[in-house]
């Protein structure tokens, strides 16, 4: 090992720093399979509250819930009061409950 290191250390140092970047990857694996959920759960919850929890129009809270990552798709039923986004490949979908209640996610 230490040959390699003196013989090519760039490339050693490239290599370990994959193992551990595979490693941490592997280790994090449900965090990172979930991250793609919370992008619109976290849209349509939020933007669910500021509508119809906090009474803002709906310019104010597209503004509100804009993310760096973009959402793929946005349906708000405000008869229902139901938000639905699509983003990451993943749908999600929050209801007003009632006033004491505010927002919740549903399936």
């Amino acid at each position: 090992m230490t040959v390699l290191l003196r013989r090519r250390p760039i490339r050693s140092l490239l290599l370990i720093l994959l193992l551990v970047i595979l490693g941490w990857t592997w280790h994090e694996r449900v965090a990172l399979w979930a991250f793609p959920d919370i992008i619109s759960a976290y849209t349509a919850k939020e933007y669910c509250s500021c509508r119809y929890v906090m009474h803002n129009d709906a310019e104010y809270c597209h503004a509100y819930v804009k993310q760096w990552l973009p959402v793929s798709g946005f349906t708000e039923d405000s008869t229902a009061r139901r938000i639905t986004v699509n983003g990451m490949g993943r749908s999600n979908s929050a209801v007003w409950i009632g006033e004491h209640e505010g927002c919740r996610l549903s399936p």
